[in-house]
């Protein structure tokens, strides 16, 4: 029987949630919550070295992707391998996350932000949206994607999301305790950070901005949405 998720994350690419939230990631592990990661696309254009396939760069990641996911404690790691830079937001797209959301039963969905400016990676973007029709309305409505319902996967209610990537924050975790295994985390996913010692200090810069005011060391910010469910109602005037 599949143990039912805390937190489900969904992310573009391997490396995208230990470069913007493995902080919070390891806190909630280490509180005992159960987080699960969904990587949507396979990342095989990450690199312009002429001695990796793209064939070769999937496996590469993937392996990198479940070391650092172990690293931080996260159990299970779902790839629905997506081509790199190809995603669009589809319905097919839709149901492959709607049917991890009714798999797991997050109580929390954390993404990307589908609003990043100017030159964000449009594969974050359609990731964020798709992720945000995922869990309203489809994942709760049953006849959504009716064949889910075939596979016996009932529709879920998910109660909040948390979005990466905004520039005002609504929404803080400490990782004060936590930031130095998020750049151990990082470091595993070598096909794309080599062995750049700045990257490290690089993110622990921007979390300690993103704690200036709040009165610890080290922060991950998001923008969270908590999701009201009210039940249908139906009145004649």
């Amino acid at each position: 029987m599949t143990e039912q998720a805390h937190v489900l994350v969904t992310t573009p690419h391997p490396d995208d949630a230990e470069t913007r939230f493995a902080g919070s990631v390891a806190k909630w592990t280490r509180q005992g919550k159960n987080v699960v990661y969904v990587v949507i696309s396979n990342g095989d254009k990450g690199t312009n070295d002429p001695e990796t396939t793209p064939e070769e760069l999937v496996v590469i990641r993937e392996k990198e992707q479940l070391a650092a996911a172990k690293m931080l404690g996260v159990k299970e790691v779902v790839f629905l391998r997506y081509p790199d830079q190809g995603l669009e937001n589809t319905p097919e797209l839709r149901r492959d996350i709607v049917r991890q959301i009714r798999i797991f039963k997050p109580e929390i969905v954390v993404t990307v932000d589908p609003h990043g400016k100017y030159m964000d990676h449009r594969d974050h973007r359609i990731v964020g949206y798709a992720t945000v029709e995922a869990v309203y309305p489809a994942a709760g409505s049953a006849y959504a994607f009716p064949e889910l319902l075939d596979e016996g996967l009932e529709p879920h209610r998910v109660s909040e999301m948390l979005f990466s990537g905004r520039m005002q924050n609504n929404y803080f975790e400490d990782i004060t305790d936590t930031v130095d295994i998020k750049v151990s985390a990082i470091r595993c996913h070598r096909s794309q950070v080599g062995d750049r010692p700045d990257f490290g200090e690089m993110l622990k810069n921007a979390a300690k901005m993103n704690a200036r005011v709040l009165g610890f060391d080290y922060a991950e910010g998001f923008h969270r949405e908590v999701i009201g469910w009210r039940p249908f109602s139906y009145s004649i005037q």
